[in-house]
C-alpha cells in the first residue's frame, strides 16, 4: 500500500480520466491521495466531489479545502500512517461519513451496520483478535443496569463498575429495555449516568469475534441495538459523563440532547486501531455534533480528548 501526493493542477488534470478507478483506491493498493490544495477553494470542490465517488481516503492540505473532501489539514503525515496501516478500516469509515448529513438517523445506523459487518470479516480485525487471546468473563448477578423512576423523571445507571462499565449482550438488551420503559411516558425527562470512576469503557473485549457468522451479527444489531431507542428519546434526554468515555460510551452519549462531563472526563474512538468502524451509531452521532472531517480526524488520530477539547468541538454541552 502507498499514499500519492499531487498538487491540485495535477490532480484536476487526472480526476477527468475514465481510468481513475485504476488509478486510486485500496483495490490498486493507493487508500489515501493527498492534494496541496493551498488557498484555491475554486478547484477543491470540485475536486473533492469527483474524488468523494472512490474508495480513497480524499485528503485536502492546506486552506483552500471543501467539506466534499473527507479531511482536511496542514499535514497529511500523521493520516498517512494511519491509512496505510489500517487501509480497508479508514476507507470505509470514510465512506460511511460521506453523505451523512443527506441520511435519516436511520438510515445512518442501517449503513454503518452493513460497514461494520463487512469489516467483521476481514484481515485487519482478524490480526488484531489474533494477537489477543480469549477473554472470558464470569458471569455476576447483579444487574447491569439500574432504573429509579423519580415520577416526572426517570434515572438510567450503567452498573458495571468493577470494569468500567464495558459494554456487553447483557447491558445492551438491558439498557434498551430501560429506555423503552423510561420513554413510554411522552413528559418524562431521562437522565443516563453511571457507577463507578468510569462513564463506559467502550464494547467489551470479550465478545469480540464471537460471531463468525458477519451477516447475523449484522441481524443482530439490527433487531437489538441501543442506539434507536436512545433517539427515539433523544429530545428528553440527558447524559452525565465522567472518566472515561470510550467507543460506545461517547457514540451512543452523542445522541442525547445534553451531554455533560465532569472536567476529568476524556473520550476515544479506538475502533480503527482494531480494522473496525464505530458500531454503536457513532457514525451518525458524532458528525452531527462535530461534522465528519472532523470525526474522520479523530478516528483516524486514536486520540484521547480531554473535557476542554470535546466542549470547544461540541462533543458535549457543558462541563
Amino acid at each position: 500500500m502507498r499514499a500519492i501526493r499531487w498538487t491540485l493542477d495535477e490532480s484536476a488534470a487526472v480526476a477527468a480520466s475514465p481510468d481513475l478507478h485504476r488509478i486510486l483506491g485500496t483495490a490498486v493498493g493507493v487508500p489515501i491521495l493527498a492534494v496541496d490544495v493551498g488557498e484555491r477553494s475554486d478547484k477543491s470542490e470540485q475536486l473533492g466531489a469527483v474524488l468523494a465517488g472512490l474508495p480513497v481516503v480524499a485528503m485536502a492540505v492546506g486552506t483552500g479545502a471543501h467539506p466534499a473532501w473527507d479531511l482536511a489539514g496542514p499535514s497529511p503525515d500523521s493520516a498517512i500512517d494511519t491509512v496505510l496501516a489500517f487501509p480497508n478500516a479508514s476507507v470505509i469509515a470514510a465512506q460511511v461519513l460521506r453523505g451523512h448529513e443527506r441520511r435519516s438517523a436511520g438510515e445512518g445506523l442501517l449503513v454503518e451496520s452493513l460497514a461494520y459487518a463487512a469489516l467483521q470479516g476481514g484481515p485487519e480485525l482478524a490480526t488484531g483478535l489474533a494477537g489477543r487471546g480469549h477473554r472470558v468473563r464470569r458471569d455476576h448477578a447483579e444487574p447491569r443496569i439500574e432504573m429509579h423512576d423519580h415520577g416526572d423523571s426517570v434515572e438510567i445507571v450503567l452498573n458495571r463498575p468493577r470494569l468500567h462499565n464495558l459494554m456487553d449482550a447483557s447491558m445492551r438488551d438491558q439498557l434498551v429495555t430501560a429506555l423503552v420503559a423510561g420513554g413510554a411516558e411522552p413528559d418524562r425527562t431521562i437522565l443516563i449516568r453511571a457507577n463507578g470512576p468510569s462513564f463506559c469503557g467502550g464494547g467489551d473485549p470479550a465478545e469480540f469475534g464471537t460471531v463468525a457468522d458477519t451477516a447475523t451479527a449484522h441481524l443482530i444489531r439490527s433487531s437489538a441495538n441501543v442506539a434507536p431507542a436512545l433517539l427515539a428519546v433523544s429530545e428528553r434526554t440527558t447524559v452525565e459523563i465522567q472518566g472515561p468515555a470510550v467507543g460506545a460510551g461517547i457514540e451512543l452519549a452523542a445522541f442525547a440532547d445534553c451531554v455533560r462531563a465532569t472536567t476529568d472526563a476524556t473520550f476515544r474512538l479506538p475502533e480503527l486501531q482494531m480494522g473496525l468502524i464505530p458500531g454503536a451509531g457513532g457514525t451518525v452521532s458524532i458528525p452531527a455534533r462535530i461534522g465528519r472531517q472532523r470525526t474522520l480526524e479523530w478516528l483516524l488520530s486514536g486520540a484521547e480528548l480531554d473535557a476542554d477539547t470535546a466542549l470547544s468541538w461540541g462533543l458535549v454541552d457543558n462541563l
